[in-house]
């Protein structure tokens, strides 16, 4: 799974096609994808019930957690770490949670079982460490002695726990219990990275990439963070990736090499009708999915087995904001690619009484293998894919 988010979204009418079902007519945006048709699907009528209050619901988009503006909201897991947890791990690194322009202390697509955050990798340079600059001996040995100390700390708290828990009344035991149980699984953690960590990377032919740093030159970001995903997929570093597009945090951006926009992301967004903001936006958006159909290209390109890369890899598209301008987080902009599903296809429900987002993520996490009937604030599984 690559799941990306653009936490400002996109214009809705140019992105919302005529028409349902199979014979629908292609809207503006979705006509840059044209040759992907029958490659993926586009949804309306779907949300997060409960999921209200604008940009507050930026860190509730893959885990629908409800009443984010509400006092002592506390998110819960996310669709990628759920499935990573459900499926075990299987790669070098579970997942992986990469960001574009990302405030990386306040916002993410991922977030753990206690609904804590976890911080996206904004750095091409270092992710492409990670996944393939292998250390020599004595750096590895350094590495495993540095899980070893963090695995003999945590079992100096357990201990300590232990005692602690004897006086503790029943409510307050199973809040400890709770944070134990997180203790537990960070140790099992800091055990298979142990065995990664003596095993060889991946070899690849490609260099380090370079460090974009400039928050202007947001397209560039966007389309190096899209291809350091496909390559962690390709090299199978990891088989699931989120994206958070933090289009929020940023200031005036690059629309052409030589122009740029008149204000920031999130200025442009609350547009009122401004016929020279729209103009911009919609240049955005549309620059947006050329990034998109770059990617679906590269891995309809890759060959996996006897098919595609496409075919064994869902490419979710999505915004937790279905109209920026009016801050109305209904009828979200969705778009599901590859991932053997029966696409090229409207999948059109009630926009005025929208079904779960979440019927579909139940429907994805199926595909991965995830053997699960609910999550989220699923009612069911979505019809028709």
């Amino acid at each position: 799974m690559l799941l990306i988010s653009n936490n400002l979204g996109v214009l809705p009418k140019p992105f919302f096609p005529l028409g349902t079902g199979r014979d629908y007519e292609l809207s503006p945006y979705l006509s840059a994808l044209a040759e992907f048709r029958d490659d993926f699907t586009v949804f309306s009528g779907l949300s997060h019930p409960d999921v209200n209050g604008g940009h507050s619901t930026e860190n509730c988009f893959l885990t629908a957690a409800r009443g984010p503006t509400k006092s002592g909201f506390r998110n819960q897991i996310s669709l990628d770490q759920f499935a990573a947890e459900t499926l075990g791990q299987v790669t070098r690194f579970p997942t992986l949670n990469l960001g574009v322009n990302i405030d990386k202390a306040n916002r993410s697509l991922s977030w753990t079982r206690d609904g804590v955050l976890l911080p996206a990798e904004d750095s091409a340079p270092a992710l492409f460490q990670k996944m393939f600059v292998q250390g020599d001996a004595e750096m590895v040995a350094k590495q495993i002695h540095r899980l070893e100390q963090r695995g003999s700390i945590l079992d100096t708290l357990m201990d300590d726990a232990a005692l602690f828990s004897r006086d503790l009344g029943s409510d307050d035991k199973s809040r400890l219990d709770q944070y134990l149980t997180s203790v537990r699984e960070v140790e099992d953690r800091l055990q298979t990275a142990r065995e990664w960590e003596v095993k060889p990377k991946p070899l690849t032919a490609l260099s380090v990439p370079k460090d974009l740093r400039d928050k202007k030159l947001f397209f560039q970001k966007f389309e190096l963070m899209l291809s350091m995903a496909q390559l962690a997929l390709e090299s199978d570093s990891t088989r699931i990736v989120t994206l958070m597009v933090d289009a929020f945090a940023t200031p005036v951006f690059n629309l052409h090499p030589d122009q740029s926009t008149t204000d920031g992301y999130h200025n442009l967004s609350h547009h009122g009708q401004a016929v020279e903001k729209v103009k911009q936006l919609k240049d955005a958006d549309g620059q947006q999915m050329a990034l998109l159909r770059k990617l679906l290209r590269g891995l309809a390109d890759r060959p996996d087995g006897d098919q595609r890369l496409l075919d064994h890899t869902m490419v979710l598209y999505g915004s937790n904001m279905g109209d920026a301008n009016t801050h109305d987080n209904t009828n979200l902009p969705i778009l599901l690619a590859g991932g053997g599903f029966k696409h090229g296809q409207h999948l059109a429900f009630k926009r005025d009484h929208n079904t779960p987002l979440c019927n579909l993520f139940v429907g994805m996490l199926q595909q991965m293998g995830c053997e699960t009937d609910a999550f989220g604030s699923s009612s069911g599984v979505l019809a028709g894919i």
